[in-house]
């Protein structure tokens, strides 16, 4: 007499014969591969924009939108200009391979990002050099009690100006970098609205 198989045995057997991918499922893991490695050239240097625009030509829509989320998540305000420069060449020339282009905004956002950018370092270079000289005009900033081995308190310089520099820059560049990563961040989350 044979055995009647289950519901469970009959669906692990249909399993064993039955891809785990439907084919668009695989097309879209081998796009998603493909695109990685474009974007890690990219990212090692061994590619410009106008490469990545190349090995682009002809990616689908949701490929390139992919590639250009890639990149805006990337961007972030300790970017380096070289760095930022880069992959705003890369996004807008991944947008110029799309049929529906929002080229216009999406450079505008870019751009305001790169303002913030540039306010941010020029807020940090100021604070930098308005503490030094504040420090070197007045090194009794530098000076702070210490107790001797007699029990005396006596004023001591304790730390180089760099060191006194670099301590209260922490401090001042702390609430400035808060408020910067809040507006780029504001930036970045519009920027991604623009991206079809």
């Amino acid at each position: 007499m044979s055995k009647v198989k289950t519901a469970l045995e009959i669906a692990l057997e249909k399993a064993g014969h039955i891809s785990p991918y439907t084919p668009e499922e695989r097309e879209r893991v081998k796009d998603e591969e493909r695109l990685l490695s474009v974007l890690r050239e990219f990212y090692q240097g061994k590619i410009d924009s106008g490469g990545l625009w190349e090995r682009l030509r002809g990616s689908k829509p949701p490929v390139l939108r992919e590639a250009q989320l890639n990149l805006i998540n990337t961007l972030g305000i300790g970017i380096s200009n070289e760095d930022f420069l880069a992959r705003k060449k890369a996004i807008l020339a991944i947008e110029s391979l799309k049929e529906k282009r929002n080229t216009a905004m999406i450079e505008a956002d870019l751009n305001a990002f790169e303002s913030l950018l540039k306010d941010y370092q020029g807020v940090r270079e100021k604070a930098v050099e308005d503490l030094r000289r504040q420090l070197e005009m007045h090194p009794q900033l530098r000076m702070r009690p210490v107790k001797t081995p007699d029990g005396k308190t006596v004023m001591q310089m304790t730390v180089s100006v760099d060191e006194a520099v670099k301590a209260r820059l922490n401090e001042f560049l702390a609430e400035q970098e808060e408020y910067f990563a809040g507006e780029c961040a504001a930036v970045i989350a519009d920027l991604k609205e623009q991206i079809q």
